[in-house]
């Protein structure tokens, strides 16, 4: 595949390159790429630009890691908050240059959690109802699945039965979240342990996949997993020591890999035949080491995002960062083509307004959003 130069909007040390397919790609897609990189602080937006090839947008965010995108909303995990944005489409129309954007996602709330280290995240409609929400995420520190509830900094759903309490020791490295039928459903850690850190002591393949329905460990020996994923009918998983990419049979528990890429493979989401899998480069240190991917030759490792066909594991696109990111944590695929994040606006911010629908008929026509220039 050809490469090419990618200029970038950030520091000029974010940069990257990306296969010649990425952009039209994403176009025929109408969708946008979110990539979160919390050793970097970027919130990482791909899509297609007016050229037809791929447009990178870096916005900075402190330590962002968990994404969850629903319809309109989407929530970032960063150091120690949940921020919430909503997509408000009047303001994306408006944004220069003028007609290019689909989609603005602007701050709506924040909720503080401290520091829980939060991983992934997933939005699920609440019992009896499609468009009430509630946000799911997991809490490392605490080796435990949480809710956002307020005044809290975080409501306990679920923990591992082999976890005795709630500590802020990081027990397990609880990490992954999937979502089957509108739940919870399977979640990733990085070892069976109830001590504090003790998942280190066999991280290179004591990862385990558990059935949180169940509350039974479904598959062991695996390498650092990430991301479990329920999508066409199968169960998928990153088995992230090894560069792996593959499927888990629920009947069976065991793991059966599609494909091994050139990176830790962390953050996955699907469209079609198509999986978009973040790599981070990884080097060594206590965290790393002993891992099958550390042990690669650091130039036989990349950091970026891949997209590869769940059925054949070939590789059809990739996007590499350089060496100033060199891990990626989270990856979504949003069915939004053109979009951006405001986070650094602050007229913008200041100027842009959401009311009732009941509210917004008593607003002077000159200031509504459909209003005709004067």
């Amino acid at each position: 595949m050809e490469t090419q130069p990618e200029e970038d909007d950030g520091p000029k040390t974010l940069a990257s390159i990306h296969s010649s397919n990425m952009g039209p790609m994403l176009g025929e897609l109408r969708a946008s790429v979110l990539i979160t990189t919390y050793q970097a602080g970027r919130l990482v937006i791909l899509g297609q630009n007016d050229e037809g090839t791929l447009n990178t947008h870096f916005c900075m965010f402190s330590r962002p890691m968990g994404l969850a995108v629903r319809g309109d909303r989407l929530a970032i995990g960063v150091e120690t908050e949940i921020r919430e944005f909503h997509d408000l489409p009047a303001v994306a129309r408006k944004l220069p240059p003028v007609g290019t954007f689909e989609s603005a996602y602007l701050p709506c709330q924040s909720h503080n959690t401290g520091d829980i280290q939060i991983h992934e995240m997933a939005w699920v409609s609440k019992p009896g109802s499609i468009s009430d929400l509630e946000l799911l995420f997991v809490n490392t520190r605490f080796s435990c699945l949480c809710k956002r509830e307020m005044p809290y900094s975080f409501v306990p759903v679920w923990r591992p039965s082999f976890v005795s309490a709630i500590a802020p020791e990081d027990r397990c490295h609880l990490n992954g979240l999937a979502i089957r039928d509108n739940m919870p459903r399977y979640v990733t850690a990085l070892g069976e342990s109830d001590t504090r850190f003790g998942w280190r002591d066999n991280k290179k393949d004591g990862g385990i996949l558990i059935d949180i329905q169940s509350n039974e460990i479904m598959t062991r020996g695996l390498s650092m997993p990430h991301s479990p994923r329920w999508y066409a009918g199968k169960l998928w998983v990153l088995n992230s020591g090894c560069g792996g990419f593959g499927t888990i049979d629920p009947s069976t528990g065991k793991y059966e890999e599609v494909a091994r890429l050139p990176g830790f493979t962390r953050g996955l989401d699907f469209a079609g035949p198509l999986a978009f899998i973040g790599l981070s480069q990884v080097r060594e240190s206590a965290t790393f080491s002993g891992i099958e991917i550390a042990d690669r030759p650091i130039e036989e490792r990349a950091c970026g995002l891949w997209v590869v066909n769940i059925y054949t594991g070939q590789t059809v696109g990739y996007v590499k960062f350089n060496d100033a990111l060199q891990e990626i944590f989270a990856v979504s695929l949003v069915p939004r083509y053109r979009m951006d994040v405001i986070v650094d606006d602050p007229h913008l911010l200041a100027d842009s307004f959401v009311l009732p629908d009941q509210s917004l008929q008593e607003v002077a026509s000159m200031f509504r959003e459909n209003a005709p220039p004067i």
